[in-house]
C-alpha cells in the first residue's frame, strides 16, 4: 500500500512540475521572450496543453470569467496539492 501511495505522490508531483513548466512557457510567449517560431517550445507547450486540457476544461466552467487571466492552472495545482496531502496522511508510519 505504501509503494502505491508513493507512486501516486510521484505522479502528482510530476503533474505539478508540468503545469508550472506549461505556465512559464506561456508567459515567455506572452512577453515575447521566446517567439512562436521556436518549434521546440511550441511543441512542448502544445503537448502539455493537450495533456491537461481535459482536466482544466471543467475547472474553467466553474470559475468566473476573469478576462485574459486564466486561473484554472492555479486551481489545478491546489487540487493536486490537496490530493498529495490526503495521500501522505494515508501512508503508514
Amino acid at each position: 500500500m505504501d509503494a502505491l501511495i508513493q507512486i501516486f505522490i510521484m505522479l502528482a508531483n510530476t503533474a505539478n512540475m508540468l503545469v508550472i513548466i506549461w505556465f512559464i512557457i506561456g508567459l515567455l510567449f506572452s512577453f515575447n521572450v521566446i517567439g512562436r517560431d521556436n518549434q521546440f517550445f511550441v511543441a512542448v507547450h502544445d503537448a502539455i496543453a493537450r495533456l491537461f486540457e481535459p482536466v482544466l476544461r471543467p475547472i474553467r466552467r466553474v470559475l468566473p470569467d476573469t478576462g485574459a487571466i486564466d486561473f484554472s492552472p492555479m486551481v489545478l495545482l491546489l487540487l493536486i496539492y490537496a490530493v498529495v496531502i490526503v495521500l501522505e496522511s494515508l501512508r503508514p508510519i
